[in-house]
């Protein structure tokens, strides 16, 4: 399994058969180092973990230019179907869709979800992570935007996480210190890989709580640069 983080929570995670794009926040990211064509170039499938624009970022004009399925929560799949959305495979908590070269459950997440402009949201389901499988590779479990909680222990044993992407932003998501306990206590995946920061000025700029958290843990700790692949 290959993956590339291009700022926020956006990666694309390549495997033998499918090209997945997750949470693709690239216009109007700030952290986003890039082209947009560029990146999505052999995109199968786009998975958005909810319903927020720095999550759900360029997802309609990405999958109508590549004919890529959309994986979300109900919700927000409707909503995107709306506005033109034609492939997509409708999802909530706690179920799982098999893709074919890999499979993604929904998890729970603890956060908000909502769309709309001006300022004037409306919700679009829940909040959601995503936990992708695919034979071969380890289990990765893309968090979204979450705090912590005592039941990302037991998501971790049923679906046997061995690598976690985890939201350390604080603010809006757990900061590194809280999410460095998740991973320890809960989670204890073999690697574990931070995201959701450094993007705006009102979030942590960089991993260093994260990473002095887990140090001596046991637990591979990969801090990704920006637009460039690592595997896993």
């Amino acid at each position: 399994m290959k993956l590339t983080w291009y700022g926020h929570s956006a990666f694309r995670v390549d495997i033998d058969g499918a090209a997945i794009l997750i949470d693709p926040f690239f216009t109007g990211n700030p952290a986003f180092e890039g082209d947009v064509a560029a990146v999505s170039k052999g995109i199968s499938h786009i998975v958005v973990t909810h319903g927020h624009g720095d999550h759900v970022g360029d997802t309609l004009d990405i999958a109508e230019k590549t004919g890529a399925t959309v994986i979300t929560n109900y919700d927000l799949a409707m909503h995107l179907a709306a506005q033109g959305l034609k492939s997509f495979q409708p999802m909530n908590t706690g179920g799982t869709v098999d893709l074919g070269p890999f499979s993604v459950t929904i998890t729970r997440a603890d956060h908000s979800a909502g769309m709309g402009e001006g300022g004037v949201n409306v919700p679009v389901g829940s909040a959601n992570g995503a936990i992708i499988k695919a034979r071969g590779e380890k289990t990765l479990w893309h968090m979204g935007d979450t705090d912590i909680f005592s039941d990302m222990a037991l998501l971790s044993e049923i679906h046997g996480v061995e690598a976690c992407i985890c939201p350390i932003g604080d603010r809006f998501t757990m900061g590194g210190k809280i999410a460095a306990l998740a991973m320890t206590r809960f989670v204890k995946p073999k690697v574990a890989i931070p995201s959701h920061y450094g993007t705006f000025p009102i979030i942590d700029q960089n991993a260093d709580r994260f990473v002095a958290g887990l140090k001596g843990s046991g637990i591979e700790v990969v801090v990704p640069k920006k637009g460039e692949p690592f595997a896993i």
